[in-house]
C-alpha cells in the first residue's frame, strides 16, 4: 500500500500546467496596482502642508526632475533614497552659504592635524630618535614651587606616576602623595575651604629594622634607595641596603613580592618605558631583569668591575648603567646578549678661546684647576643612541653609542664647594692656611631627563635644580639655569666691567654663574633623586618635576647638612606666554601658545635625522 509519505520524489512533485490567457490577465491586474500604490506611497511621505513654503519649491522641482530621471533598473525605495540623500545635500549647502564654515571639516582637519604629529612621534619613537624639542618653549624661571615637609630621615627616591607621587627614604618608609591641583574643592558648585598648595599624603607604609632576622618579612628592614612606579600604574618597585626589591600594590602601598636575588644593596631601578619589564642594579656588580607581570626573576647581566650605581631605560630591550669607580657606562644589548663600554675618567679638555678674543689685551685671569673623574654616578638616557653621565667631579658629559668618548663635557656643573673653616680643618690652636685646601666640585647627585627630548634635570647640594638643553646638532650641552629662580647673568656683568667672556676657560665662567644662583637656592640640602614628567598631552601644559631634598646623601653619611630639612618638593615649570610668537595674522595657538607648542611641527620635524 503506497502513500505520500513512501512515494518516490519523483512522483512527489506536481506538474506545473502552462498559463492560461486568462490566468496572465488576472495577475496582471494585482501587479499593477502594486506599482500604483509603491507610487502613492513615494509621493504621499511628505505633503503639500508639511513642507516649509521657503523650500517647497524646490522640493517639488527637484522631484519634477528626477521623476523622469529614474535610473535603469531602479525601483521605487532606492529612489526614495535618492531623494532624500539630495534633499539632505541642498539644506547642508544652505548651511554652509549662510554660516561660512562647515564644524565637521574643522573637526577633520584637526583631527589630521594631532594624527599626523602622533604618527610622527611614534615613528620616530620606534626609531630611537629624539624628536621632541621643548626646552626654549619651557619658562623655567616661573616655576611654581610646592614643598612639603617629609618626617624621618633623610629622603632618598623619588617617583612620578600619573596624579601621585612616591618617595623613599632611610627610614623603610614608602608614602604615595597625591599631586595638588590648584582648585579648591567644590561641593554643589560652591566653594568649600582653600586650594591645597601642598602635596597630600594618601598611603604610607613604613618597615621595621627589628624584623632584621626574619626571612618571611614582607618590608625593608634597611635604608630605601631607591623607587620606581610601573607604566601603567599598577606597581611600585623599591630596593635598599637589606639586599631587598619588593614590589609593591600602588594603589594600597601592600607588598606584592619580595625578591631577595641580589647579593648586596639594591641602587637604582629604572622600568623600560611602556612595559612592566624592570631592571635593577646593584652594589653587587650585577644587573638583574624582572617581570612583574609574572612577578618573576629574568636574567642577570654581568661585567661591571665596580658597584652600579644606576641605570636607564628606554622602550627597547637595552639599559645603560653605570659603574661608579670603573668609569665606565655600559649599553647591555639584551636580545642580542652583548654589552659596549663607554669609558670615562680623566679631566675635562680645555675649551678653545673665542677667536674674536685671539690677538686682543686682557687681563691676566686664573685658571681654573681640572678635577679629574673619580666617580661615574648618575645617568640618563635621551634617545637610543644617545645618553648622559653625572659624576663626582661635577661634570656632564653628553655620548654617542657610536663613539667611546664623551662628545661632550660640562665642567663644573654645579660649581665649588668653598673649603671649611680652619677651626674645623686642624686641631691646632694657629693652623696653617695651607690645610685649608682648594675648593672642591659638587657632586652631580639626581639626574633625569624626559625621553626624546632635548631637556634633563641634575641636582646636587647648592640649592638649585638646574635645567639643561640639548643643542639641535646633539653635539653640545647647554645650560638653561636654575628652576624657579631669576639670576643675574654673570656674562653681562663682566661685559660691565670689560672683561670678556671667552678670557675664562676651563669652567671658570660656569663657577662663576653657578656662585651666582646658588646664593638664591630653593633647595636646601642634598637632592638625592629628581623625576620630570609632562603636564597634559605631550606637554601642552608644561613640565613637572619633583625633588627628594635630604639632609645626607643617599648612598652615605659623611656629610650631613644640620640646617637642611627633608622635603618633597615640586616645580611646576609652565610654558612660555607666545607674545612675540604670533602667526601672521596675529592670532595665538592654542591656549596662548604657539602652534607647535613644543611638539615638532611639520616643518620643524627633526626626528630621522
Amino acid at each position: 500500500m503506497s502513500s505520500f509519505f513512501t512515494l518516490p520524489a519523483s512522483q512527489k512533485k506536481r506538474k506545473r500546467e502552462p498559463p492560461s490567457a486568462g490566468a496572465g490577465a488576472k495577475r496582471a491586474g494585482p501587479v499593477k496596482r502594486k506599482e500604483e500604490r509603491d507610487e502613492s506611497i513615494s509621493g504621499s511621505d511628505i505633503s503639500d502642508d508639511d513642507v516649509p513654503a521657503a523650500r517647497k519649491e524646490q522640493y517639488e522641482s527637484s522631484e519634477d526632475e528626477d521623476e523622469d530621471e529614474t535610473l535603469e533598473g531602479e525601483d521605487p525605495a532606492a529612489k526614495r533614497v535618492r531623494l532624500a540623500e539630495q534633499y539632505l545635500a541642498n539644506t547642508q549647502k544652505e548651511v554652509l552659504d549662510d554660516v561660512g564654515f562647515d564644524a565637521a571639516d574643522v573637526d577633520a582637519e584637526n583631527l589630521r592635524r594631532r594624527m599626523g604629529e602622533r604618527l610622527k612621534e611614534d615613528t620616530a619613537e620606534s626609531r630611537g630618535k629624539l624628536y621632541r624639542w621643548i626646552a626654549d618653549g619651557l619658562d623655567w624661571s616661573r616655576a611654581e614651587r610646592k614643598v612639603t615637609r617629609v618626617e624621618g630621615k633623610s629622603v632618598t627616591a623619588v617617583a612620578v606616576q600619573g596624579q601621585f607621587v612616591y618617595t623613599a627614604g632611610k627610614d623603610r618608609a614608602v608614602s604615595r602623595w597625591e599631586i595638588p591641583s590648584g582648585q579648591p574643592p567644590t561641593k554643589d558648585g560652591k566653594q568649600v575651604g582653600r586650594a591645597s598648595k601642598k602635596p597630600k599624603r594618601v598611603a604610607h607604609s613604613a618597615g621595621s629594622r627589628r624584623e632584621k632576622s626574619n626571612r618571611d618579612y614582607q618590608q625593608h628592614t634597611g635604608a630605601i634607595l631607591c623607587i620606581a612606579a610601573s607604566p601603567d600604574g599598577r606597581f611600585v618597585a623599591t630596593g635598599g641596603t637589606d639586599k631587598k626589591m619588593i614590589v609593591w600594590d600602588a594603589p594600597t602601598l601592600k607588598p606584592l613580592r619580595v625578591f631577595t636575588q641580589h647579593r648586596d644593596t639594591v641602587t637604582s631601578l629604572a622600568f623600560r618605558r611602556g612595559s612592566n619589564q624592570l631592571f635593577s642594579a646593584s652594589r653587587d656588580r650585577t644587573v638583574k631583569i624582572w617581570s612583574l607581570d609574572e612577578l618573576a626573576y629574568i636574567e642577570t647581566l654581568f661585567g661591571h668591575q665596580d658597584e652600579v650605581v644606576d641605570v636607564s631605560a628606554l622602550a627597547q630591550e637595552k639599559c645603560v648603567t653605570v659603574g661608579a669607580r670603573d668609569r665606565t657606562a655600559r649599553l647591555w644589548k639584551v636580545v642580542e646578549e652583548s654589552q659596549l663600554v663607554f669609558r670615562g675618567g680623566g679631566a675635562p679638555s680645555k675649551p678653545k678661546r673665542d677667536r674674536a678674543a685671539k690677538g686682543t689685551a686682557e687681563p691676566d685671569l686664573p685658571e681654573a684647576k681640572p678635577h679629574n673623574e673619580g666617580s661615574m654616578d648618575r645617568v640618563a638616557c635621551i634617545d637610543d643612541e644617545t645618553f648622559i653621565t653625572g659624576s663626582d667631579n661635577g661634570s656632564l658629559s653628553l655620548w654617542n653609542i657610536h663613539k667611546k668618548k664623551p662628545v661632550f663635557t660640562y665642567a663644573l656643573a654645579h660649581g665649588l664647594e668653598a673649603p671649611l673653616p680652619l677651626e674645623l680643618v686642624s686641631a691646632e690652636e694657629h693652623p696653617d692656611e695651607a690645610v685649608r685646601g682648594e675648593p672642591q666640585p659638587r657632586w652631580i647627585t639626581a639626574l633625569r631627563a624626559i625621553p626624546f627630548s632635548d631637556t634633563f634635570v641634575t641636582g646636587s647640594w647648592d640649592g638649585c635644580v638646574r635645567a639643561w638643553r640639548i643643542s639641535e646638532d646633539k653635539r653640545r650641552i647647554e645650560a638653561l639655569g636654575p628652576v624657579g629662580q631669576e639670576v643675574e647673568d654673570v656674562t653681562a656683568l663682566l661685559e660691565q666691567e670689560g672683561i670678556p667672556a671667552s678670557s675664562l676657560v676651563n669652567g671658570a665662567l660656569q663657577a662663576m654663574q653657578v656662585g651666582a644662583q646658588s646664593e638664591a637656592g630653593v633647595a636646601h640640602g642634598v637632592i638625592n633623586d629628581l623625576a620630570i614628567v609632562d603636564v597634559g598631552e605631550r606637554g601642552e601644559e608644561g613640565v613637572l618635576v619633583a625633588a627628594a631634598v635630604g639632609t645626607e646623601h643617599r648612598l652615605g653619611r659623611w656629610s650631613e647638612m644640620s640646617e637642611a630639612k627633608n622635603r618633597l618638593m615640586l616645580f611646576e615649570v609652565p610654558r612660555k606666554v607666545a607674545g612675540a610668537e604670533l602667526g601672521e595674522d596675529g592670532d595665538e595657538g592654542v591656549n596662548g601658545v604657539a602652534e607647535t607648542n613644543g611638539v615638532v611641527g611639520e616643518e620643524d620635524f627633526a626626528g630621522f635625522d
